[in-house]
């Protein structure tokens, strides 16, 4: 399990090494939520979580593994993630715009190809992909951490993999549940918390999660996710449903890193296919880890990050 470090270990996540970022939009200018740590002039990471509309929380695993490497990185809350601005605006929660977000933080933050490298977790990971393909210019490197190329992709290996494996009786109520609309109630969150989320997106017994993973899920903003991943946690079927960029991994040419995990939500061979796809590609795999390998099988996890970042 990963190292977390809370405020009482690092008073400086509160009080130092914060910048709220000035971002444009269609619908008026706003702020998001940075964190700076660390100091290292070649070396730059900024991480971007997943969701759509969780939060940097869960990503505070890497405190207990970067600064060691000497990487600067920041943390960042996407617009209308927990510590950013939070716009009533649906018309926001579209992919051209997140990548236009990300571009405005990196040009905010001052980063660029000499030290900037891009990593995407999870909805991070397919919007890290978008940034490369309309700004690779700026980027030193890419990790795309638990993240398929492919929305039809995932839904199909969570449909003839995952889904066959769950306990049936199970999988037929919360199929029943989400055919109801009744996604947001705790039966739900229940049955999806057992015959799911503790085998394939954190192997850990559910009272054992750590409370950064536990807050960040708290704080997701469900008009964010809902629109854009669908009210399932067993596969897509919001806006996102179609996204598909398997045809364009050869036109990312910089150094990428993707990183995959043996009971992810995500097909692994997925994933290792994408590195063999993208022309600087490499694959790093956590055999002990789920979606949140970060956090299940971390020291695998972070030391194929860190080798993959001090080979840039």
């Amino acid at each position: 399990m990963g190292d977390y470090l809370d405020s009482s270990d690092r008073p400086d996540r509160i009080a130092g090494g914060v910048r709220m970022i000035p971002v444009s939009t269609p619908k008026g200018d706003f702020r998001v939520w940075t964190k700076r740590f660390g100091n290292n002039p070649d070396l730059k990471v900024l991480l971007l979580h997943g969701g759509p509309g969780a939060t940097h929380e869960y990503l505070e695993s890497v405190d207990g593994y970067l600064p060691a490497a000497g990487v600067e990185y920041y943390l960042y809350d996407q617009l209308g993630s927990h510590y950013s601005d939070q716009p009533d605006e649906p018309s926001l929660w579209e992919v051209d715009r997140f990548v236009d977000e990300v571009e405005q933080v990196r040009r905010g933050l001052g980063l660029g190809r000499d030290d900037f490298v891009l990593y995407g977790q999870s909805w991070g990971g397919a919007l890290a992909i978008e940034y490369a393909l309309a700004h690779g210019g700026h980027l030193k490197g890419l990790v795309i951490s638990n993240m398929m190329a492919s929305f039809p992709a995932y839904n199909r290996y969570a449909e003839e993999v995952l889904m066959p494996a769950m306990d049936q009786e199970a999988l037929a109520e919360i199929k029943r549940l989400e055919a109801a609309g009744d996604t947001e109630g705790p039966a739900y969150e229940a049955l999806v918390k057992e015959h799911h989320d503790v085998v394939h997106v954190l192997r850990l017994p559910a009272d054992d999660w750590p409370e950064p993973v536990v807050r960040a899920f708290s704080h997701t903003n469900r008009s964010i996710y809902v629109p854009m991943q669908g009210p399932s946690e067993l596969g897509g079927s919001g806006t996102l449903e179609r996204w598909d960029r398997t045809a364009d991994l050869h036109r990312i040419d910089v150094p990428t890193l993707v990183m995959g995990a043996e009971h992810d939500t995500m097909d692994p061979a997925h994933l290792r296919w994408m590195a063999e796809q993208l022309p600087q590609g490499r694959y790093h795999h956590s055999p002990d880890g789920s979606h949140l390998a970060l956090v299940d099988d971390a020291d695998t996890y972070f030391a194929g990050l860190t080798d993959f970042l001090h080979s840039l």
